[in-house]
């Protein structure tokens, strides 16, 4: 029973699906993000400028900064509603079309009776985008927020500029939860960069597609053909009834989680590769790997139910 993505055809794509310019509240034009992350060895960018009034509810055109090895996905932070502790709502839109129609968010005041996250959400997916929910520590997020949500293909549980600027930069608590309630659910690492502190290149996806393209990019994300990363590079995953074996780049820790606290771990030096049994994991419907470095930098895999 092999993870799918591991077994698709194509090779892996790096990437940062949340990032801002001076479109909305970023420090760099939109050409010079791009540059940036072009030169530093991405192989894609979607720039998420924050879709509300103040900044002309921005979807960049980004297309012209595309170039051979780098491509860009057109996207947007979006805005609506307010969660239950008052403060505006946040989620990624990543593959946005630019004819997306503008919720009622005219600065990042919430504004009464406007369309709820949850509806808001939903049109994004239907648009043809994939969809995040946003850095849930920093936001405040309580679960009954979070359920709310149904239209999201994933969690953002690592934010790069979170982590930097106010040390809130974590979700897994919130994916947990709802993936213990039965949400098919995947996790995104991320930069939310905005260039005015460190807070860039320290978080990304790696996506299995067949080729660095928009579309085939954005239909992998969707089928959660990718993992996560801080560092670390997770090369393969093979799971049987009993054990799971992942390949990946030098690590100090391999880990397997699942429902509630048990789990499964190995600890070395400079490990390339383990055999785990799942023993204690037997009665977890789902399971993620993570994947600890030397220095202390993380990979995850998404949620795989094993049952399934």
């Amino acid at each position: 029973m092999p993870t799918k993505f591991f077994t698709t055809p194509g090779k892996f794509y790096r990437g940062n699906l949340h990032t801002h310019s001076t479109r909305s509240d970023g420090r760099l034009e939109p050409q010079e993000v791009c540059r940036r992350y072009r030169v530093e060895g991405y192989d894609f960018i979607a720039l998420t400028d924050h879709f509300i009034g103040l900044f002309d509810y921005p979807i960049v055109d980004t297309t012209g900064f595309r170039s051979d090895g780098f491509t860009t996905i057109l996207g947007a932070e979006l805005h609506t509603g307010t969660m239950e502790n008052g403060h505006l709502w946040h989620l990624l839109a990543v593959g946005l079309p630019s004819c997306f129609t503008p919720p009622d968010a005219p600065s990042f005041r919430p504004v009464k009776g406007s369309e709820s996250a949850s509806h808001l959400a939903q049109r994004a997916r239907d648009a043809g985008a994939f969809v995040a929910i946003a850095h849930p520590h920093w936001s405040g997020l309580t679960m009954t927020d979070a359920r709310s949500i149904t239209a999201a293909h994933a969690v953002e549980v690592y934010n790069h500029g979170c982590v930097v600027d106010n040390d809130r930069g974590e979700g897994f608590l919130t994916l947990e939860h709802l993936l213990n309630e039965g949400r098919h659910l995947n996790l995104i690492a991320t930069d939310d960069a905005h260039f005015n502190t460190s807070d860039y290149f320290g978080g990304w996806v790696k996506v299995k597609a067949t080729e660095n393209t928009p579309e085939s990019l954005l239909e992998a994300l969707k089928a959660g053909a990718y993992y996560s990363s801080t560092g670390p590079d997770i090369r393969d995953i093979r799971i049987t009834k009993t054990r799971v074996e992942v390949d990946c780049s030098p690590a100090t820790s391999i880990l397997v989680q699942g429902h509630g606290s048990p789990m499964a771990s190995l600890h070395g030096e400079a490990m390339t590769t383990s055999d785990i049994s799942l023993e204690k994991l037997d009665a977890s419907p789902w399971i993620r790997i993570t994947v600890i470095d030397r220095a202390g930098k993380r990979a995850w895999s998404n949620p795989i139910w094993v049952g399934e």
